[in-house]
Formats: C-alpha cells, sequence, structure tokens
C-alpha cells in the first residue's frame, strides 16, 4: 500500500514517483542540517552558537534559510589570512624609512632635518659632515666627530708654483727684466710689427 493510498489512487508507477519524492526531500533535509553544522563551524567561534544554528535547521528548511540571512558573512580562514596581512603590513612600515613628524603627523622620511610641511627642526646636522645625528648619539656614526665638538678646520688648497726656466734664472740674477711672453703682456700692449711678405 502506497502513500497515495489514502487519496484512493493506488496506480504503482505514480506511487514509487511518490515516494522517491519523499526520499529525496527526507535527504536533501538531512543534507542541509550537515551543511549548516559544517558551514557554521566554519564561520563561527563559538561553539554555543554552532549548536544553535544546527538547532535551527532541525525545523525543516525554514531553520537553513534563516541560518542562512544570519550567518556571519566571512569564513575563519579568511578572517585570520586578513589579520595576519594587516600585521604583516604594519610591520612593514614600521620597518620603513617612512616616520610621522611629531608636530604635524605629516609623512617624513628617517634622513630629514626638517619636516617640509611645518617646518620644525627633527634632527640636528653633524657639525662636521652634515648628516642628520640622532639625539642619543655621542658620536657621529659617518665621520666619528663627537656631537657637539667645534668643526674641523677646512683644508687649504696647496697651489703650484711655476719653475723658472735656467734663461729666466740668469736674467734674474743678471738684474734684467725677463722677456714677456704674449700671455704675459698687458692688454693693450702690441707685439712686434711683422711685415707681410710681397706676393709673386
Amino acid at each position: 500500500m502506497g502513500p497515495l493510498a489514502v487519496f484512493g489512487i493506488t496506480s504503482d508507477g505514480l506511487n514509487l514517483a511518490v515516494n522517491l519524492v519523499l526520499l529525496f526531500l527526507f535527504v536533501l533535509y538531512f543534507a542541509l542540517i550537515w551543511w549548516t553544522y559544517s558551514d557554521a563551524r566554519s564561520r563561527i567561534e563559538d561553539p554555543m552558537i554552532v549548536a544553535c544554528a544546527t538547532a535551527a535547521s532541525l525545523f525543516p528548511f525554514v531553520g537553513t534559510v534563516v541560518y542562512l540571512i544570519l550567518r556571519p558573512p566571512e569564513y575563519l580562514e579568511d578572517v585570520r589570512e586578513r589579520e595576519l596581512e594587516i600585521a604583516a603590513a604594519e610591520a612593514r612600515l614600521a620597518g620603513a624609512d617612512h616616520h610621522s613628524c611629531p608636530y604635524c603627523s605629516n609623512e617624513i622620511e628617517k634622513a630629514f632635518l626638517r619636516c617640509p610641511n611645518c617646518m620644525h627642526r627633527l634632527k640636528e646636522p653633524c657639525t662636521t659632515c652634515g648628516k642628520p645625528l640622532d639625539p642619543r648619539w655621542r658620536i657621529c656614526p659617518y665621520c666619528e666627530a663627537e656631537v657637539g665638538a667645534q668643526p674641523r678646520p677646512a683644508r687649504q688648497r696647496r697651489t703650484r708654483q711655476r719653475q723658472p726656466t735656467a734663461a729666466e734664472a740668469a736674467t734674474q740674477a743678471s738684474g734684467e727684466q725677463p722677456p714677456r711672453r704674449a700671455s704675459q703682456r698687458p692688454a693693450g700692449e702690441a707685439g712686434p710689427v711683422r711685415e707681410a711678405a710681397p706676393q709673386p
């Protein structure tokens, strides 16, 4: 006797079709309960809320629809991965050469002596090499000068003296004026005039 015998239908083919539909709905019902449980575990950390979501799915089909509306939008794995990415990005920013000005919070680089936005002095330059110094340093790590010491005097450039030739030395010894070169003649003084050779 099939489920349709109550209605007076005794067709074996129709009873088989109804039995298959009922079996499908029964399997679908238990599959939705299992899916709700596994999805809730992957989205919710609290085991009590997971149990409540699974219990709600025991109401045929309606409980699963309610769970679909109320479930968190992200998987726990995605949340953890995003938190790791944020932590890694913060670590990269902390290790980068970019900092913020303590006066105006403008982004500055580690080597800046002044903030380009508010013009406050951030670091003192080394008196010898001019590189920025950390206030805690006692010597400059670049030129080994002591912080606060007087700058080293600038080196004098040596100029080469031209050595006189033997002829110039002989004329200087005799007291005569040495002949001037063309490059040594004062402006306006003309050299000897050469006559042009006649043209044939």
